[in-house]
């Protein structure tokens, strides 16, 4: 008989192969840092992740649930005014805020949700505008977790975490939920009793050939006490311990509702398409007592801060990649259009009950934001991008309550270019060369525009940086960047007291160094020191301007699924107020946090503060009057107590 045609050989089915690569720097200080990195953080502060760029500095000073106070090249940011945060294109920053301008609470970002925090520094990037003067960090969300987990954990001072991240579909249809609960009492005396609730939900397919659609949504809840800032000389009179608090009643509660989407088409290999469209809705409602028996003897100085808005805008635009004489060009052409509708109430009140108002005033701010840019590779080892964007804001507020004696009803309308460029050379024997500037700008308080529309309501940034990055060094990653930055003048608003103050120009330089040496397969270090010049125009000093920063880790990552990392950050001794005679004290932290994972359960451990060394999270030199005191009050410094030696530890199941 004859025997049967032999079979056909089955073809192997390959595995995808994903290859990723960060996209090329347009300056020697951007950063780029992917989501593994934050895997060894200690956990439950997504303001944590921020630590990781050079020279940047956080501290939280009221039980947990403010916004962190944030400081980079020479600038104390406040809680947001000069730094410009985004979760995947979102902004976080919030324009003519209660208690702040450019206030930017993060705690509604999970940090396991994070895949890449792209870093930008200096205000050279065309695509940044309000409030990058310093620098600007966008937090890029994963689209999918690979494993579904949960993790529960716990350790000092009542802490607990629950989390968990889904991945229900991971193909053609991308989706991710993770839910967190967050709660701590902290080591003070009065328990700070931090809530704090998230959920997100996103998704991301194809809707045809080359046009993709991602959608997420997120909801933040957290409510909290606070010790607040307490004076040095009540500490050493042994009136209170470093944890205890001269008005317990200090907190607040706080939620945002977050929708965020991205349209993406590509039309052609040449062409680009890409709108984003977002919207928040938020609430704060805050109390504060800085002063303590300054300004009443006798019922205290008890304020009460409360802002409710709607946030929304959209980020279109169009790239269009040519080659004209030879030379790479892409070319971009974008619009960016945002809105603020805030209601700010100002008052005193008494243990968290009101006494009375101050100030309560409805705001409309709006801004509208075109540019282009040109990124043009004319040979190479040269490229060159460079890009104009026009920023044009109005404010319309009306005013129910205003006991300051500003009028702050009207219409205001102000406008302003900024221009940049960005240039570098190389490689040559892996190294490449950096020289960047341009100009930015932040956004001062729309209640202070309205009330005297001569003030700088955009005052200019103009910023200049030359750097070096090198791979001369096998396994070695290098960077060294010298700066200075320019702001012609600065009008901050007080929500404090509900009146503005004007403050003259300033001028910051500084040196950035930082490095990454893969010193085995398994072994890693990193570390970075920036030092910083930062004054007035009159040669005041800039008051708690970072002087001095340091940070450094050594990871190791064994194959047998250990991992741990010891780390180190420091804060040098900085002037407190402009004539140099107070210093607020620096801090040498060491944190320790090891990983170890078996089949499908994981746990880890963290100790913070590893020496229990006694530090300062949170430093301000003011005026302020405890009971017996001269009515003038007494100017002093006052701090909040940094977190004693801490341990947590927890079990993560994945499936």
């Amino acid at each position: 008989p004859t025997p049967p045609p032999p079979r056909a050989a089955h073809p192997s089915a390959l595995t995808p192969v994903v290859v990723r690569a960060p996209p090329p720097v347009s300056s020697s200080s951007e950063v780029f840092i992917p989501g593994k990195d934050f895997e060894l953080l200690p956990q439950g502060r997504p303001a944590d992740l921020l630590r990781l760029i050079p020279g940047f500095v956080i501290s939280q000073h009221q039980g947990g649930g403010k916004a962190e106070q944030y400081l980079l090249r020479g600038f104390d940011a406040d809680h947001g005014t000069d730094v410009a945060l985004f979760v995947d294109g979102l902004p976080v920053n919030l324009r003519s805020h209660a208690h702040g301008q450019g206030y930017a609470d993060l705690h509604f970002l999970i940090p396991e949700t994070v895949a890449r925090m792209d870093g930008f520094k200096g205000p050279y990037f065309v695509e940044y505008g309000d409030f990058a003067t310093a620098g600007a960090v966008n937090f890029v969300l994963r689209d999918f977790v690979e494993e579904n987990y949960a993790e529960a954990s716990g350790g000092s001072f009542g802490t607990m975490r629950y989390i968990t991240l889904l991945s229900p579909t991971k193909d053609a249809l991308k989706t991710l939920i993770a839910a967190e609960y967050y709660r701590s009492d902290g080591p003070f005396e009065h328990p700070n009793g931090y809530n704090r609730f998230n959920i997100l939900a996103k998704a991301k397919g194809t809707l045809a050939e080359g046009m993709d659609l991602s959608v997420w949504a997120s909801y933040y809840w957290a409510s909290w006490h606070g010790s607040g800032e307490i004076p040095v000389r009540a500490v050493r009179a042994g009136m209170l311990s470093r944890f205890g608090a001269i008005d317990a009643n200090e907190g607040g509660q706080t939620q945002r509702l977050n929708f965020n989407a991205d349209w993406t088409w590509r039309l052609d290999e040449a062409q680009t398409i890409a709108v984003r469209g977002y919207g928040s809705y938020y609430t704060l409602d805050l109390f504060n007592n800085f002063t303590f028996y300054l300004n009443d003897p006798v019922n205290g100085d008890e304020i009460t801060q409360s802002d409710r808005r709607f946030l929304a805008g959209f980020d279109a635009q169009y790239q269009y990649k040519s080659t004209p004489f030879g030379a790479s060009l892409i070319s971009t052409a974008g619009f960016q259009y945002r809105i603020d509708t805030p209601r700010v109430v100002l008052g005193t009140s008494i243990q968290r009950h009101p006494t009375g108002r101050t100030q309560d005033v409805s705001i409309v701010e709006q801004s509208y934001s075109p540019f282009i840019k040109f990124d043009v590779v004319p040979a190479p080892w040269v490229r060159f991008v460079a890009g104009v964007r026009g920023d044009i804001f109005t404010y319309n507020a009306w005013t129910r309550v205003n006991t300051t004696g500003d009028d702050t009803n009207g219409y205001v309308a102000k406008a302003r270019p900024n221009v940049k460029a960005n240039l570098a050379l190389g490689p040559w024997w892996d190294t490449e060369l950096f020289a960047n500037v341009g100009t930015g700008y932040h956004s001062n308080d729309a209640r202070a525009v309205v009330a005297d529309p001569a003030l700088t309501a955009l005052p200019t940034a103009l910023g200049y940086e030359f750097g070096i990055r090198s791979k001369i060094i096998p396994r070695v990653e290098l960077s060294a960047t010298y700066w200075w930055l320019n702001l012609a003048s600065e009008l901050v608003f007080v929500g404090d007291e509900g009146t503005t103050e004007a403050r003259g120009p300033s001028h910051r330089q500084g040196f950035e160094f930082a490095m990454r040496a893969k010193l085995l397969d398994w072994l890693t270090f990193s570390g970075d020191v920036t030092s910083t010049h930062a004054t007035f125009d009159g040669g005041g000093a800039v008051p708690l301007a970072p002087l001095v920063t340091a940070r450094s880790d050594v990871t190791v990552r064994l194959p047998f699924g250990l991992s741990t990392s010891f780390a180190m950050r420091y804060l040098a001794d900085r002037w407190a107020d402009e004539d140099r005679t107070q210093t607020a004290r620096g801090y040498l932290l060491f944190d320790l946090v090891a990983r170890y994972r078996y089949k499908w359960i994981e746990a880890f451990f963290s100790v913070e503060n590893l020496t229990n060394t006694e530090w300062r999270e949170a430093q301000f030199f003011f005026t302020s009057r405890l009971a017996g005191e001269p009515a003038a009050g007494v100017p002093d410094i006052h701090y909040t107590a940094g977190t004693p030696r801490s341990f947590m530890g927890g079990l993560t199941v994945r499936f």
